[in-house]
């Protein structure tokens, strides 16, 4: 066998640092890819792969691409295979199995199908079958289905490559050795480590990064920890290729790079940390970490002049645990500032607005996720230059209000908010809406979004500004930018009548492609607003979203007008705004699905703060593109699926992209339908177009123009949104 196609899975946020690993291998056609990184290579580069990945997840071999448009096409496809030049009969097998193919609807029934072609083959051929293991097969085959195509490939790391063989005891929220050791690589620690700098966790729990930060730093390969490898018995393995292999990575382990102290862990809780040395022996590392008892408050100085510090805090994942969390992150940025200037540091936290407290200006930042939860890995040089007085979340910094006032700008900006205000405030009147978009935009050097909030009279007795400024390009110069926000900051309260300590803002930059939205914040300033008589909770103070999307406005209100006597569906629910709109309107069930508990306790408290709670009323914390396919034998009358442009999902092992996979949503979420129901679907994704031929067979009509209010008027793309029947 001379080389194949070799596919490296990885993590979101670190396939590029995947790509980078195998190219190190000598693989020239290395590539970033969906899901990970892929390129032409030899057995002994793909061997290698699997012993010195540090972030890759599992390494496919490709053994074949077949075409697939349906379930029985890839049975008889992957039937074709000569499957005795990989495995014995006697031997055992698991399959696999991600994609989209017609009929297969559960990634289950699809790995069901490729194994029963296999072992057919073996019946066949010889009257013996391998029998299935899900544990420590003999051969774990992977089949990735897409776009009329699969793709069959072995699985030689056998296990996910992030179980290196050292973990032990763990605390309550470890990370994974691979997300620790992409957090290493993002923030610069192998040039650090190869310059002798040192390594500080002030809180590493169970010993994770400082472990993974010794691996790196001794050059000691993570598959050498291992037990064993899916390539041990495929009749394919190289068993001299692999001798070779280790003898090389066992030749390059140098225990002695890391020196007394180079390496400390410290943490408070005497249990983890004998959890953390457990590992640390486990990894053979020895003397190499240094593990010391102590709180953060007692963080020990910087031992060198360089080195890095990398911390995963504490998130504060549930509602109102994030406030406790701020005294710690400002503790940390005071250890931080006092004790290590000259270095880096890594915070790695699920609710990147507690990194406002640290006081230090983060100069990268990289989007990763943490499991289901999305993280952000604040990046920060810990230099004076850099330091900054942490302010209350959503304030802009202080300005010289007269100087702005008297400038040209102001006035013509003022004037524009008047004319809408008045428009607007009459509309909103007669139409009784509290919460609107006044300004988006409308003067374009004058980049903001601007929308009022309101509190009913059954509600709170406030009116709130939400200020999101759109982050000016790079040719735009700053001090214009800086002296245009200053003229709307001054302006805003002298126009509106909102005092200036209700006015919050934000700035909203244009979103990479494939960056997923941002996540509504874990806590923070919450006041309830009216809409249609109905009450919400909203926060300004964390996230750019506030809760409530005030685009969705009509399609809420379409929602409460079909939902009486109907079993209601509300898919990626969010924070249940749409499910409060079902209730009120005489659903006699909701079910609420999103895979966040913080969403799905926002979302039940704004079911009880508008008296709707008990049975009828269903919360399920779960991913839901998993939750359609396992079907529970409940059916919808009406259901509305507002997916986010870009998500993790598990049931396709790969990222959700609306454009990508709304088919496979839509096709999914309609068999859900009871006689008669009704899906209302709807993106924010701008640049949306609906695979309608791929749809065929469904009653779809476009009805998002009926769904865009007139406050968001001058912007037609905010969001589409189509009704959907089955066909007749």
């Amino acid at each position: 066998m001379s080389e194949a196609m070799l596919f490296v899975t990885a993590a979101p946020g670190t396939t590029d640092l995947a790509a980078s690993e195998i190219a190190a291998l000598g693989i020239a056609d290395a590539q970033e890819a969906p899901g990970g990184a892929t390129g032409t290579a030899t057995l002994a580069q793909a061997y290698r792969a699997c012993l010195w990945s540090r972030v890759g997840l599992r390494v496919l071999w490709r053994i074949e691409e077949v075409p697939a448009a349906s379930a029985d096409e890839l049975y008889e496809r992957v039937r074709a295979i000569d499957w005795a030049l990989h495995l014995d009969p006697a031997g055992t097998l698991a399959v696999d199995y991600s994609g989209t193919l017609a009929g297969i609807a559960h990634p289950h029934f699809g790995a069901q199908r490729v194994k029963d072609a296999i072992v057919d083959q073996f019946r066949e051929r010889t009257g013996r079958r391998p029998s299935v293991a899900r544990d420590q097969p003999w051969l774990r085959i992977n089949v990735h289905a897409w776009r009329g195509a699969a793709t069959v490939s072995v699985d030689l790391s056998g296990d996910s490559l992030h179980r290196r063989g050292y973990r032990g005891g763990q605390g309550a929220a470890p990370l994974k050795e691979n997300l620790a050791a992409a957090i290493l690589l993002r923030s610069g620690w192998p040039a650090i480590a190869a310059a002798g700098g040192y390594f500080v966790d002030p809180m590493c729990g169970s010993g994770t990064l400082p472990i993974e930060a010794a691996l790196i730093a001794a050059d000691v390969a993570p598959g050498l920890l291992r037990g064993r490898f899916g390539f041990e018995r495929w009749l394919q393995h190289d068993a001299a290729a692999w001798t070779l292999a280790v003898a090389e990575a066992e030749s390059r382990r140098d225990l002695d790079r890391l020196g007394p102290g180079r390496i400390l862990g410290c943490d408070r809780d005497p249990l983890v940390l004998r959890d953390a040395q457990a590992n640390a022996a486990r990894a053979g590392l020895g003397e190499g970490i240094e593990f010391r008892r102590c709180g953060l408050e007692e963080l020990p100085a910087a031992r060198a002049p360089a080195g890095l510090v990398a911390v995963n805090p504490p998130y504060g994942e549930r509602i109102g645990e994030t406030e406790p969390l701020r005294a710690l992150y400002a503790l940390l940025g005071a250890r931080l500032r006092t004790g290590y200037r000259g270095w880096e540091a890594a915070v790695f936290t699920g609710n990147p607005p507690l990194g406002r407290e640290l006081g230090i200006r983060a100069r990268r930042t990289h989007r990763m996720m943490n499991g289901p939860i999305e993280c952000r890995l604040l990046r920060l040089a810990i230099d004076p230059a850099g330091f900054e007085l942490p302010r209350e979340p959503g304030r802009p910094p202080p300005i010289d209000a007269e100087a702005a006032r008297a400038r040209p700008g102001a006035a013509m900006f003022g004037n524009r908010l008047r004319k809408n205000l008045k428009a607007l405030s009459a509309w909103a009147r007669k139409e009784s809406v509290c919460c609107y978009r006044l300004y988006d935009a409308d003067m374009p050097e004058y980049a903001f979004a601007i929308d009022l909030y309101q509190g009913g009279p059954e509600g709170t007795d406030g009116r709130w500004l939400y200020v999101q400024e759109y982050a000016p390009p790079a040719t735009v110069d700053r001090a214009r930018a800086r002296a245009r926000r200053e003229e709307a900051l001054v302006m805003l309260p002298e126009v509106t009548g909102v005092p200036a300590e209700a006015i919050h803002w934000r700035t909203r930059r244009p979103q990479k492609s494939g960056a997923q939205y941002e996540a509504i914040a874990q806590e923070g300033e919450r006041v309830v607003v009216e809409e249609g008589g109905l009450k919400f909770l909203v926060n300004f103070t964390d996230y750019l979203d506030t809760g409530l999307f005030l685009d969705h406005r009509p399609t809420r209100a379409r929602i409460r007008a079909q939902a009486r006597g109907r079993h209601f569906l509300n898919l990626f629910c969010y924070t249940g705004t749409a499910t409060v709109c079902a209730a009120a309107g005489g659903a006699v069930s909701t079910t609420s699905v999103d895979m966040s508990r913080t969403y799905l306790d926002w979302a039940r408290r704004n079911m009880e703060i508008n008296g709707f709670r008990g049975a009828p009323h269903r919360f399920e914390q779960e991913d839901c593109l998993a939750w359609l396919a396992g079907d529970d034998g409940r059916r919808y009358d009406l259901v509305f699926l507002d997916p986010p442009t870009f998500s993790r999902s598990k049931r396709m092992d790969r990222d959700l992209d609306v454009q990508r996979d709304h088919v496979l949503l839509i096709r999914d979420t309609i068999r859900r339908l009871a006689p008669g129901g009704l899906l209302l679907f709807s993106t924010n994704f701008r640049k949306f177009r609906l695979d309608a031929a791929a749809l065929a067979g469904l009653d779809v009509r476009d009805i998002t123009r009926q769904t865009i209010p007139r406050d968001f008027a001058r912007d037609e793309r905010i969001h589409h949104c189509f009704e959907v029947r089955p066909g007749a």
